[in-house]
C-alpha cells in the first residue's frame, strides 16, 4: 500500500467517533432474498476492524439501478438482515426514502462505540449519481471519519464515493479497496517483469495478449477477413495505432492465429452447437469467429508460462458456452500453472474464472469490474484520488 500512498484504516484512529463507510452492497437478490452475498462478506474485515477499534459504523451502499426515486426492490433492508447475521450482533437499519432522514438521524444519535447502523439505498437520491454537494452535505454531517471500502464503484464522482469528502477531512480506504489498489495498481506502476497483459496494459506490458470480440477488429484492422465476428469498425484505426505503439515500443503482441468458426451465435448462449477451425488468414465470409483456436492456445500458453505478472482482462471467447469455453479454459490452466503474480480484472474475466474453478488457483480476482478496467488503464479513480494521504 506504501507505493500508493493511501491513508487506510490501519491507520484510523475511531474510537468515540462516526464513522461512514462506503460499502458495495450492490447484490443479486431474487423476490427480496439475496441469491450471492460474496460483496457482504468482502466488505466485512473492515467493519469488524472499525467495530473493534471503538468506531460508530454507520454503512452506506447502492443497490441496482432505482428509475424513479424509492423502489421497494431496491431496499437494502435484507443486506441489514444478512450482516446481522455475519457479525453476530444487531445492525440497525435506518430505513429512510431520503437516506439521511429522522430515522437515521435518531439511530445515529443513539450509537455507542461498536455500534451499526446500515442507511438505505444511496441511489434512493437521485442527487448521488449527479455528485450534487446538498447531498453529500447530508451524509457528511453523520460522521466524522469517512471510508471507502468500495472498489466496484470508484470510478464514479457520487456523493457517496467522492462529494462527500469535500466536507470531511479524515479520510481513508478500507481493507478490500487496498489490496485491489495493491494488486491492480502495482500490476500496472510496478509489475515484476516480464509481464504479459491479456487485452490490456498495453502501454507496460513487455508481451500483449489480444484475444476474445477485441482479436477479431484487431485482425481486420490489419487487412484480414473477418466473416461475420463481432468488429468495431470505429475502432479500426485505433488498432492499427496500438499495432505500430506495439512495434516501436517492443512490445509483443500476439494475435490468435486459429479461430473456431461457427455459421451463428448460440441461442441459447449455452445451446449445443457445432464448430470448427480455421487458420485466422482463412476465416470464410459467411460464419464468425465465437472462441481462439487450440494452435491459439498453445501459442497463449507459451507466452504465460514465462511470465512474471499476468494481468487479465477478459474472456477468449464465448465462455458461457461449454463448446465455446476451451480458449478461455485454457488461459485460465496457463495462469493457474505460471509462477507468477496473476491478476483477474473484474468483469466477464472474472465470472469465466470462477465459472470454470481456477478462482482459488489466482493471486487477486477483482471485484471492480468497470473500475478495474479504467484502473488497469491507468485512469484516475475518483473514489480513490479523493482519500487522504499517508
Amino acid at each position: 500500500m506504501s507505493s500508493l500512498g493511501k491513508k487506510t484504516v490501519e491507520n484510523l484512529d475511531v474510537r468515540g467517533k462516526k464513522v461512514l463507510v462506503r460499502c458495495d452492497f450492490n447484490v443479486p437478490m431474487k423476490e427480496g432474498v439475496i441469491t450471492n452475498d460474496n460483496r457482504i462478506v468482502a466488505a466485512l474485515p473492515t467493519i469488524k476492524k472499525l467495530i473493534e477499534n471503538g468506531g460508530r459504523v454507520i454503512l452506506c451502499s447502492h443497490l441496482g439501478k432505482p428509475k424513479n426515486g424509492p423502489e421497494e426492490k431496491f431496499s437494502l433492508a435484507p443486506v441489514a438482515v444478512r450482516l446481522s447475521e455475519l457479525l453476530g450482533k444487531n445492525v440497525v437499519f435506518a430505513n429512510d426514502d431520503n437516506v439521511v432522514g429522522e430515522n437515521a438521524k435518531a439511530a445515529v444519535a443513539a450509537m455507542k462505540d461498536g455500534d451499526v447502523v446500515l442507511l438505505q439505498n444511496t441511489r434512493f437520491r437521485k442527487e448521488e449519481t449527479k455528485n450534487i454537494p446538498e447531498f453529500s452535505q447530508e451524509l457528511a454531517s453523520l460522521a466524522e471519519v469517512y471510508v471507502n471500502d468500495a472498489f466496484g464503484s470508484a470510478h464514479r464522482a457520487h456523493c457517496s464515493t467522492a462529494g462527500v469528502t469535500d466536507y470531511i477531512k479524515d479520510t481513508a480506504v478500507g481493507y478490500l479497496m487496498e489490496k485491489e489498489i495493491r494488486y491492480l495498481g502495482n500490476a500496472v506502476n510496478d509489475p515484476e517483469r516480464p509481464f504479459v497483459a491479456i487485452l490490456g496494459g498495453a502501454k507496460v506490458a513487455d508481451k500483449l495478449i489480444i484475444g476474445g470480440g477485441m482479436a477479431y477488429t484487431f485482425l481486420k484492422a490489419q487487412g484480414k477477413e473477418v466473416g461475420k465476428s463481432l468488429v468495431d469498425d470505429e475502432k479500426l484505426d485505433y488498432c492499427r495505432d496500438m499495432l505500430k505503439k506495439a512495434e516501436e515500443k517492443g512490445v509483443k503482441l500476439l494475435l490468435p492465429v486459429d479461430t473456431a468458426i461457427a455459421k451463428s451465435f448460440p441461442d441459447p448462449i449455452d445451446a449445443e452447437i457445432e464448430v470448427s477451425y480455421v487458420s485466422c488468414d482463412e476465416i470464410p465470409a459467411d460464419v464468425l469467429g465465437l472462441d481462439i483456436g487450440p494452435k491459439t492456445e498453445a501459442l497463449f500458453a507459451e507466452a504465460i508460462k514465462t511470465a512474471k505478472t499476468v494481468v487479465w482482462n477478459g474472456p477468449m471467447g464465448v465462455f458461457e458456452n461449454p463448446t465455446l469455453a476451451a480458449g478461455t479454459l485454457a488461459v485460465a490452466k496457463a495462469m493457474a500453472a505460471a509462477d507468477a503474480t496473476t491478476v483477474i480484472g473484474g468483469g466477464d474475466s472474472a465470472a469465466a474464472v470462477i465459472q470454470l474453478g481456477y478462482a482459488d488457483k489466482m493471486t487477486h480476482i477483482s471485484t471492480g469490474g468497470g473500475a478495474s478496467l479504467e484502473y488497469l488503464e491507468g485512469k484516475v479513480l475518483p473514489g480513490i484520488d479523493c482519500i487522504a494521504a499517508e
